[in-house]
């Protein structure tokens, strides 16, 4: 008789399929409620601050004044205006732009610990389990989704790729407002029960739904694995945040272009945006033929540099801040008073708001509005010098504006025309 052979059965481990849909599949002994719970805490408080943050510049702009400060068109109640911007303290945009982006560069290690820690979640079946959880997956959806459009399109911005298609102030806001869906209802939805597992821990008899019920033989702590992230983190700051700073902090700012390079020895020695090269303009636009023209009630005035520099002349102490995060300390400028050119044009008292041209011909915000009190305050000019020297072609010869607290690009170079009044 031909000899009986015993089948064993397989292993459970071993008969159910490995797929990502299989909680099996993930293995790694780091992941928990309470790993998870920390990063979520951490990104609960980084992420409100950079909306914050985004709304504050969005509202620097002054978005509502004319339509080429706003690069969001057909926005309808989602751009609804915060405030009018204001003028001092002098320094506010510096440091409200420069957290948006440092602390954007410093979460990244953060939020891809943070996504991760809860990727089983993502192939969990079935997809909707009841309203609730259907609630709670799409919110994982625009949160994650949302999250990783944002922090991806704003590290280009950083670096000047500009890979995306479209405008980044139109993609960005857009996102934003996308991620703010997915952050508040996963918010509203996780907050308690991330709260509840830092305080108490996974209460006895309840598993941890995020640890992996077959783990791997650990080689790594969990508070190991936030250590990493954590020093991921500083090692971010350290090379991002000294573009808002002088010194040797700056020449360590390795991931930021234009803020971490060395501007060299002289007056105009300090970061820039766009060179005069870059955008065309040339020693012909801007050698003895160039004129500003200052429009308003009174008629329409032609000044050379020579006539401008015959006007009372004011100095103030501002820096540059750009949307990009990075910042120049504040720098002696010296020129006319927007004011008196408003009382020029026929505003002699409370001057209105003024729309600035250039002689650029092309790219973003060679046209700019700014509002009525950034024209009254005696800290706005026409510059003509800074640090003492004439202004270079790339910081504006031979005339830029300057204004406390407003965004570099509000900060118009190579000025040819001043229209007050009509915005």
């Amino acid at each position: 008789m031909p000899e009986r052979r015993r089948i064993r059965s397989l292993p459970d481990t071993l008969s159910t399929p490995r797929t990502p849909a299989n909680p099996r599949f993930w293995r790694s002994p780091v992941r928990g409620a309470r790993f998870t719970a920390v990063l979520g805490v951490v990104l609960l408080a980084g992420l409100t601050l950079l909306f914050v943050t985004g709304l504050l510049s969005y509202a620097a702009y002054n978005p509502d004044l004319n339509r080429v400060n706003d690069k969001t068109p057909g926005k309808g109640w989602l751009g609804f205006y915060l405030f009018s911007w204001p003028t001092g303290p002098h320094w506010l945009y510096r440091l409200t732009q420069g957290l948006h982006v440092t602390v954007g560069i410093v979460l990244v290690p953060v939020l891809l610990a943070k996504l991760w820690s809860v990727i089983p979640r993502l192939f969990a079946l079935p997809p909707a389990r009841s309203v609730g959880h259907a609630l709670e997956r799409i919110s994982l959806v625009l949160l994650i989704g949302g999250a990783l459009f944002q922090f991806l399109t704003g590290l280009l911005n950083i670096q000047l790729d500009y890979l995306f298609p479209g405008s980044f102030y139109t993609l960005h806001f857009y996102g934003a407002w996308v991620f703010l869906a997915g952050f508040v209802t996963h918010t509203a939805l996780k907050t308690p029960q991330a709260v509840r597992v830092l305080r108490n821990g996974i209460p006895p008899g309840e598993a941890d739904t995020l640890a992996a019920p077959d783990p791997l033989p650990a080689t790594l702590s969990r508070r190991g694995a936030l250590a990493m992230v954590g020093a991921g983190s500083l090692l971010l700051l350290i090379t991002s945040a000294g573009r808002s700073f002088d010194g040797p902090l700056r020449r360590i700012a390795l991931l930021t272009p234009r803020g971490g390079t060395d501007p060299g020895p002289g007056p105009n020695a300090f970061q820039i945006n766009k060179t005069a090269a870059a955008v065309r303009i040339t020693p012909a636009d801007t050698g003895e033929r160039w004129r500003l023209t200052v429009r308003g009630p009174a008629g329409e005035f032609r000044l050379s540099r020579a006539e401008l520099l015959a006007m009372d002349q004011h100095t103030a102490a501002l820096p540059i801040a750009c949307v990009e995060g990075w910042s120049t300390s504040d720098q002696q400028w010296r020129g006319v008073r927007l004011a008196d050119l408003a009382a020029l044009a026929g505003y002699p008292d409370r001057p209105p708001g003024v729309f600035v041209e250039s002689l650029q011909r092309s790219g973003s915000f060679r046209k700019a509005a700014l509002r009525d009190n950034q024209v009254r305050d005696g800290r706005s000019l026409l510059a003509l010098e800074v640090n003492g020297a004439p202004l270079s072609a790339d910081h504006g010869y031979p005339a830029r504006i300057i204004v406390p607290a407003a965004p570099g690009v509000l900060n118009t170079k190579w000025v040819e025309t001043l229209t007050f009044g009509e915005l």
